[in-house]
């Protein structure tokens, strides 16, 4: 069973404040933290979602091929989320808009601070 995600940053700083800007539009808020680390989740929830500085203290990297998946609760939560990450640094990496995955599906791609791909989505009734 999966428990988390985590991606990496190299300035937690400016990473603490680009996501509690953006997970905010999904319902998650900071959770936990550390020096190294925050974790996102539902309020008074678990931390499912992490961004942290590497423990072997090299660089920051993201991964060719790799993607945090958000699902939102409605196709404008998916609008919201593509608008604050661009308003708060990210880069775009897909518009929002329907995609042909699958009936009724909307997201939108995005790269954080760092590089590392997010994509939120909607499916009704999924």
């Amino acid at each position: 069973m999966l428990a988390a995600v985590c991606v990496g940053t190299n300035d937690l700083g400016a990473a603490g404040a680009f996501y509690d800007a953006v997970m905010a539009v999904l319902n998650m808020q900071r959770v936990a933290e550390n020096t190294v680390e925050i974790g996102y989740g539902a309020k008074e929830g678990e931390a499912v979602f992490w961004v942290l500085k590497p423990y072997n203290k090299e660089p920051a990297t993201f991964g060719n091929g790799s993607q945090v998946m958000l699902r939102a609760e409605t196709a404008d939560m998916v609008d919201a989320f593509h608008k604050t990450v661009m308003t708060s640094g990210g880069q775009d990496e897909g518009a929002p808009g329907p995609r042909d995955y699958s009936k009724g599906y909307y997201g939108a791609y995005v790269r954080d601070l760092d590089g590392n791909k997010l994509h939120a989505f909607y499916l009704p009734n999924g």
